[in-house]
């Protein structure tokens, strides 16, 4: 069961936020395609990607989402970022990509989902929701209307990637929250995300409707507060193992730029969220930045092992 991550890199050059790949045949061990560099490069708006999303789609070929936005434009001369201007004028579109092989793309689109009044459009993910034949996209983003004072997921759906539906608010709380991963397991959706404050970590809930009522799970939330710098962690997302264990990788960012990159968690099934950090058992090229995994088949493994590999 091979795995395709994809991701960015935390560097101090915009050639870091960019689309990377990074593969593995068991969930455990990753190596670097093509030898490190960028898959795709972003040539439209802020000439970036962050937040790199990967979805597959029915017909077996796969969609790319990212934010659109490099922080690295935006840095001063002594490399610290305003992050509250960022918040309200940065990406105001998403990019996206479409392959049906991992090798020859799309060329690169800006989505535009109407709304002027969005101060960002953070991290986006993508959920099929096979009740109503969809993909609902959901995504983090601040708003005129609060002076960008307060970061939400708002949600659109799609069923081809070409026509979305009018963005509405998702999941919001008192404090600001930010990168949803959303996963079901038999007949539950299980949420994964960031709270930005108060208290600063990530957050499991569960619900029985794909669009709520979400139920706080008080137990994972205490496993976060032990912790070290458990604010410093934060683009959940999740896969499970060949062995039937169910991991949950986090991105620490809270250490100087070289080490900065996923954690991995493991529980002993899908669905249980009693998760142990299992840094010991993963090993990593470099540190991967917030992205998503997608199973891939062997044959498209090695086709893109192949192929990056010669270029």
């Amino acid at each position: 069961m091979p795995y395709l991550f994809t991701h960015f890199k935390e560097k101090l050059t915009p050639d870091g936020e960019q689309v990377y790949f990074g593969l593995s045949r068991d969930g455990f061990n990753w190596t670097e395609v093509n030898g490190g560099e960028p898959i795709l490069t972003s040539t439209m708006g802020a000439k970036g990607c962050r937040d790199i999303e990967i979805v597959r789609m029915r017909d077996g070929s796969f969609v790319i989402l990212t934010t659109d936005e490099c922080i690295v434009y935006k840095m001063d001369e002594n490399y610290q970022v305003d992050w509250k201007k960022v918040n309200s004028t940065g990406s105001k579109c998403l990019c996206m990509w479409k392959t049906k092989d991992l090798i020859n793309f799309s060329e690169q689109k800006r989505i535009y989902f109407g709304r002027d009044d969005f101060g960002c459009l953070w991290a986006p993910e993508v959920f099929y929701d096979e009740i109503n034949d969809e993909y609902m996209i959901h995504w983090g983003s601040t708003v005129k209307e609060d002076n960008y004072s307060h970061m939400s997921i708002y949600c659109c759906t799609t069923k081809d990637f070409e026509t979305f539906s009018e963005p509405k608010l998702f999941f919001t709380k008192d404090n600001e929250i930010l990168d949803t991963h959303i996963r079901k397991i038999g007949d539950t959706y299980h949420m994964f995300y960031k709270n930005a404050e108060r208290p600063s970590m990530n957050m499991h809930a569960t619900a029985k409707e794909l669009y709520g009522p979400y139920e706080h799970d008080k137990a994972f939330e205490d496993y976060m507060a032990t912790l070290e710098k458990p604010g410093c962690y934060e683009a959940p997302t999740t896969l499970v193992l060949p062995d039937g264990r169910w991991c949950l990788m986090i991105d620490f960012f809270g250490c100087e730029k070289a080490k900065m990159g996923y954690v991995p968690f493991v529980s002993s099934k899908p669905g249980d969220s009693n998760f142990t950090m299992s840094k010991e058992s993963f090993s990593f090229p470099y540190g991967f930045k917030h992205g998503g995994i997608v199973e891939i088949t062997e044959e498209e493994y090695e086709r893109v092992k192949n192929y990056y590999s010669n270029k």
